[in-house]
């Protein structure tokens, strides 16, 4: 009995280290892969806010549940079994799914620069008169939970190359953890950004001098975190969907403008010393910024001058 016990523990705490073990492979994988998917997600946050823009304060928190629940409907009902089927049976399509939402992001951005820059903007803007409240906010949540798809088939599917080597269970696991960390983080931000102006008109209106002043920082600071979000959301759009661009293409055979990026971040990182982590980093993101908004301005034309076909405007 005493033998048969012990057995039994060294039982247990053999199963014990193994599902620590995987629990930490998980956690490893599942930071490396949210990692390679920041920039996406910075575009999600940087994009969310412009839906509930001339709705009603109060309508603000529901919307943003709403799409939210979208978004976790999205990841670990539709594409979670999609990429584990995927990784599972044709493992090889994922980097040609990776590119494909490469040139989405890369299109996304450079038409937002154009929209800069003059060009004409596709679709129903956030300028146009709102005529139906109701049926407005349901367009808009759908829109929203639309646009969230496509952006984190983008996340699951950097998420899915970064663990494609690890087993099925594993790969689910950093799936379903990246999935659900990204949702809370994205739309809980989003939620502190949209009531972020509420909070200062009520600090703003109350006795304490310092409550005062806070509240009339984040009130004339609003704005201007909404437009910075809206530059960054659009440099992320470029440099990962290009940076995704690039390496598929060098996994596909075609080395040179990959090498030719890496060629220049190597220099910089060459003439700038202890600098050169952080500007060689900043070289090949611009390069693959660069080489985003090239391919993005090239489908951009494609689709509005050759084709003809409109997109709708965030």
């Amino acid at each position: 009995m005493p033998g048969g016990l012990v057995a039994l523990l060294d039982d247990v705490s053999v199963i014990a280290r193994t599902a620590a073990a995987s629990i930490d492979d998980v956690g490893v994988a599942a930071s490396r892969a949210g990692t390679k998917a920041a920039g996406v997600v910075i575009d999600d946050a940087a994009v969310t806010p412009s839906y509930v823009t001339g709705l009603s304060p109060a309508r603000e928190l529901p919307i943003i549940w709403k799409i939210t629940k979208g978004s976790f409907r999205n990841k670990l009902l539709i594409l979670l079994p999609g990429a584990l089927l995927l990784s599972e049976f044709l493992p090889a399509a994922i980097i040609f799914v990776l590119m494909l939402g490469g040139a989405y992001l890369s299109y996304e951005g450079a038409e937002k620069v154009l929209e800069k820059l003059g060009g004409a903007k596709h679709g129903k803007t956030l300028d146009d008169p709102i005529e139906d409240p109701a049926a407005f906010e349901k367009k808009r949540v759908s829109g929203a939970i639309r646009t969230d798809l496509i952006l984190s088939a983008e996340i699951m599917a950097i998420t899915l190359n970064e663990v494609a080597v690890e087993t099925f269970l594993t790969r689910a696991a950093v799936l379903a953890l990246v999935g659900a960390v990204i949702t809370v983080v994205v739309y809980g931000s989003v939620a502190l950004i949209v009531k972020m102006d509420d909070v200062g008109l009520h600090l703003a209106g109350r006795e304490s001098t310092l409550s005062r002043r806070v509240g009339r920082f984040l009130l004339a600071a609003m704005p201007k975190l909404l437009v910075a979000l809206s530059l960054i959301g659009t440099v992320a759009m470029l440099w990962v969907g290009g940076g995704i661009i690039l390496h598929g293409l060098h996994e596909l055979g075609l080395h040179a403008p990959a090498d030719w990026a890496h060629a220049v971040q190597h220099a910089v990182e060459g003439a700038t010393g202890a600098l050169s982590g952080i500007l060689g980093w900043a070289t090949y993101a611009a390069l693959s910024a660069l080489f985003g908004l090239v391919l993005g301005g090239a489908i951009a034309f494609v689709l509005h001058k050759v084709l003809g076909l409109g997109g709708e405007a965030h």
